[in-house]
């Protein structure tokens, strides 16, 4: 029971937090710049407990957060996209530096510190793309409405695979990787978001949320449905890419800094998929 009230506030303190920091674009870019680097430091403490890797956890902290942070410039169009050199040369570095470690095995550690940065790093940093866009005028605006509604289906996915699954659920979905999702449950929060995505639509097309900053986006009932719908199948693989990854290095939660829930990784594990996903599919409707 006392488990349960902890999950339940830290839940409901934590999407307090996400929602809140959409509010102003200096306090998402702060937020989720945080968030990557903390990630990136559980990642990569996760992966050095194996006996043959050892990231450089700072280094690699810090070229993931500069990533993001050069994003969110040139996405608001106030840093040229000579911004992303130093991160190159950050990469670049850090293959050149395992020339000098004589650890035992380098491929190991190239792999592993390069995923950290594909696998956490660049896909936080797509959601400035949601996030910041050209107007007509040329000028960059800000718009809380896609970044957050990101998060808004994948909360809803989740409530809605696990309502189903516990009332309907008999089918394993994934069972080698997560023996408790099943295919009912999956159907269940997909429908639930196809409302939720129906009722997104309508909030976009009549300017419900102006006054928080919600600039209309231009997108079609239809198209904020298939927006759902990806956030959902991209969100379940998420979700099973980063149990497979703690599943491989025998661990059952990524960290502990959010109590009841695990840590960066297992909160935000959905999203790493379904952002970068989204950003393709927007602008494939845009084309």
């Amino acid at each position: 029971m006392h488990n349960f009230i902890v999950r339940a506030i830290t839940g409901v303190l934590f999407v307090a937090v996400v929602v809140t920091c959409f509010l102003k674009p200096l306090a998402m870019v702060c937020f989720f710049a945080l968030v990557t680097g903390l990630s990136i430091w559980e990642f990569t403490g996760l992966v050095n407990l194996r006996e043959t890797v050892k990231v450089n956890r700072f280094i690699s902290t810090v070229a993931g957060v500069y990533l993001f942070l050069a994003f969110a410039g040139w996405c608001m169009q106030v840093v040229p996209s000579a911004a992303f050199v130093p991160y190159l040369i950050t990469v670049v570095y850090l293959f050149i530096s395992e020339l000098y470690q004589r650890n035992e095995d380098a491929i190991n550690d190239w792999a592993y510190t390069m995923l950290s940065q594909m696998y956490v790093a660049l896909p936080f940093a797509c959601i400035n793309m949601l996030a910041f866009r050209s107007a007509a005028n040329g000028e960059t605006v800000y718009g809380l409405l896609l970044p957050l509604s990101i998060f808004i289906f994948l909360w809803c996915n989740d409530t809605g695979a696990y309502l189903a699954g516990s009332l309907l659920g008999k089918h394993k979905l994934f069972p080698r990787i997560s023996p408790g999702k099943s295919w009912e449950g999956s159907i269940g929060g997909g429908i639930l978001v196809c409302f939720i995505a129906w009722l997104m639509s309508y909030i976009d097309e009549n300017g419900v949320l102006e006054f928080m900053g919600a600039t209309q986006t231009g997108l079609t009932t239809l198209q904020w449905i298939g927006l759902g719908l990806v956030v959902v199948f991209f969100g379940t693989w998420g979700d099973l890419v980063e149990s497979l990854f703690k599943r491989t290095l025998g661990v059952k939660d990524s960290g502990n800094i959010l109590p009841g829930h695990g840590g960066m990784l297992d909160r935000f594990d959905s999203s790493l998929m379904a952002i970068p996903a989204s950003v393709v599919y927007l602008m494939s409707c845009a084309m």
